[in-house]
C-alpha cells in the first residue's frame, strides 16, 4: 500500500451521491449502520443540478404567466413578457449555482461520510476510490455495496450527431444564453418539457420525433401536448426520422428522412437514457458494463448476498421519486439483514419496491401538463386485466372553469372490473400534477369503487373529476 492509499471499513458503501444514493445511506444509518457515499461530481446528483429541479424552475415562470393570462381580471394586469435573464437566475438559485456545499452539510448532519472521487468495484465488498489528484483509497464493506450511479443521456447513432456536439438534458437545463433557435430530437418527457421551456422563453423550436409524442402514455396525452406545443409556436414533426446532423459556422443543419433540411442554433438529443455504469468495475462481479443492473424487489442483485443496485441504474423506473422509494426499501433491508432481523419481502412489504410494477406516478410538466399513475389501458389489457375505461372532459368540471377561463383537459380511469378497483389514471390539463396523488393512493391501496364513492371531493375544485369519473363507471356497469 502506498502512502497515498488508506483502507476504511463501513457497513455500507454507496456508489453515487445523488438523491437515491443519499436515501439509501440515510435509511441504513437510521437503521444503526455506518455508511459512506462515493461521488465524483456533485452531491445531490442529476436531479438537483441538471434534471428535476432546474427543469421545473425553468418551466414554472411561463406556466405562472399563462395561468394569469387565462383568468379575466388578472389577464388585464399582465402586460409584459418573461424576463429571460431573471428566469435563468431563478433556475441558478435552485441549483445553488451548482455548488453542493448544502448537500455535503446535510450528509454530515445525517452521519454519512463522503469520499470525493471516482469509485470502482475491485473485489467482493471492495471499492477503490481515485481522487482528483490520483490518490487512492480502498473501502471495504462489512455488509453491502449499493450501486446508485444513475443514468445518462443517449446520443442516438444518427450520422454526424455526436460530432455536432449536441445538447443533452444537462446543457438544456444549465444553459446561460437563450439560443435563437433549437431543434429537439425526441418525443419523450425531456423533449416535450425542453421544447416547452425554450418556446416559452422565445426560441424558435422544432421538435422532431420518430414516433408520436409521449408514446408510453395514453394516446390522448401526446395528442394534447402536441397541440399545446403548436400553440406555443413549436414546429412539431411526428413520425419523422432524422438521417444526419452537421454543425457549421452558423449553427446546425438537421436532415430529415425525405431530404428536408432544418437549421437551428442548437440541437438537443432527447431520445432516452442508458445505464451510467460503464467504468465502475462491474466485470469484477460478473455484470456487464453499460447494461441495466437486474435486481430482485429488495433491490439486491441476484446471486449475491452483498451487492445492491438502486434507482435509474436498474432500469426499473427512471424517475427520481421512484428511485427514492426504492432507496428507502433498500436502505431498510440492508440494515435488517445486517442485524439479522426479519425481512418483510412480501408484496407491499416494507423491504420491497412493489409499486415499481403497477403503481408508478409520473408528471410531465409540459403545456398542458400530463399526470399519470398505474397502467394505461393498453398496458392493463396486455397484462390480462378485464378493464373498463372511463373518460371525461376536465373542462366540464365546475372547479376547472373557476380555475381558468376556457380550461381544457381530459381525464381517464382504467378500472379492473374483476376486482372493481382503479389500476390506472391519466389527467391532462393545466396544473393537473396535484391530482395524481389521490389516484396513486387509490391504486396502491386497491380501494374498492364502492368505498371511493365516499371520498367526497370538495366543491368547486378540479378534484370533482373523481365524482364524474365514478358516475361514468356507474353508468357503464349498470
Amino acid at each position: 500500500m502506498t502512502a497515498a492509499e488508506k483502507t476504511d471499513e463501513y457497513d455500507l458503501i454507496v456508489l453515487g451521491g445523488g438523491a437515491v444514493g443519499e436515501n439509501v445511506a440515510d435509511r441504513a444509518v437510521q437503521g444503526g449502520l455506518t455508511a459512506i457515499i462515493v461521488e465524483s461530481e456533485l452531491v445531490g446528483g442529476e436531479c438537483s443540478y441538471w434534471a428535476c429541479m432546474p427543469s421545473k424552475a425553468l418551466l414554472r415562470p411561463a406556466q405562472a404567466l399563462r395561468a394569469a393570462q387565462h383568468v379575466g381580471g388578472a389577464s388585464q394586469a399582465v402586460t409584459g413578457t418573461l424576463d429571460v435573464r431573471a428566469v435563468f437566475d431563478r433556475r441558478d438559485s435552485f441549483t445553488s449555482n451548482w455548488s453542493d456545499d448544502g448537500q455535503v452539510k446535510w450528509l454530515d448532519s445525517a452521519g454519512i461520510d463522503l469520499a470525493r472521487g471516482f469509485g470502482r468495484l475491485t473485489g467482493e465488498r471492495e471499492v477503490t476510490v481515485t481522487d482528483a489528484d490520483g490518490g487512492t483509497r480502498v473501502l471495504r464493506a462489512r455488509h453491502a455495496v449499493a450501486i446508485s450511479t444513475g443514468s445518462e443521456a443517449v446520443i442516438p447513432p444518427i450520422d454526424g450527431l455526436r460530432e455536432a456536439a449536441p445538447w443533452t438534458s444537462r446543457e438544456a437545463t444549465s444553459a446561460e444564453e437563450l439560443p435563437k433557435s433549437l431543434a429537439v430530437i425526441g418525443g419523450g418527457v425531456v423533449a416535450v418539457e425542453m421544447a416547452t421551456v425554450y418556446a416559452s422563453l422565445g426560441s424558435t423550436v422544432t421538435l422532431i420525433a420518430r414516433g408520436e409524442l409521449l408514446s408510453s402514455m395514453e394516446p390522448f396525452a401526446g395528442e394534447r401536448v402536441a397541440a399545446g406545443l403548436k400553440e406555443l409556436g413549436v414546429d412539431v414533426r411526428t413520425s419523422t426520422g432524422t438521417t444526419s446532423v452537421r454543425r457549421g459556422d452558423d449553427g446546425v443543419t438537421i436532415t430529415l428522412e425525405g431530404g428536408e433540411e432544418i437549421t437551428a442554433s442548437e440541437v438537443l438529443a432527447a431520445t432516452g437514457r442508458s445505464a451510467h455504469n460503464r467504468d465502475i468495475g462491474l466485470e469484477t462481479v460478473g455484470l456487464e458494463p453499460g447494461k441495466w443492473i437486474e435486481t430482485d424487489d429488495t433491490l439486491r442483485v441476484p446471486g449475491s448476498d452483498w451487492l445492491y443496485a438502486v434507482g435509474d441504474v436498474t432500469g426499473r423506473v427512471l424517475l427520481t421519486h421512484q428511485g427514492k422509494y426504492q432507496a428507502r426499501a433498500a436502505g431498510d433491508v440492508i440494515a435488517a439483514r445486517a442485524k439479522g432481523e426479519e425481512v418483510d419481502d412480501a408484496p407491499w412489504g416494507r423491504h420491497v419496491a412493489t409499486a415499481d410494477h403497477a403503481a408508478v406516478p409520473q408528471v410531465t410538466f409540459s403545456f398542458p401538463e400530463v399526470a399519470s399513475a398505474g397502467l394505461t389501458e393498453a398496458a392493463a389489457r396486455e397484462a390480462g386485466h378485464e378493464v373498463a375505461v372511463v373518460d371525461y372532459d376536465l373542462g366540464w368540471v365546475a372547479g376547472a372553469s373557476v380555475y381558468e377561463d376556457g380550461f381544457e383537459g381530459q381525464a381517464r380511469l382504467v378500472i379492473d372490473t374483476a376486482r372493481d378497483v382503479v389500476i390506472g389514471a391519466t389527467f391532462v390539463g393545466p396544473e393537473v400534477a396535484e391530482l395524481i396523488q389521490a389516484a396513486t393512493v387509490a391504486i396502491v391501496g386497491e380501494v374498492p369503487i364502492a368505498r371511493l364513492w365516499h371520498a367526497v371531493p370538495a366543491y368547486p375544485t378540479i378534484s370533482e373529476i373523481w365524482l364524474r369519473l365514478l358516475e361514468g363507471y356507474g353508468r357503464q356497469s349498470a
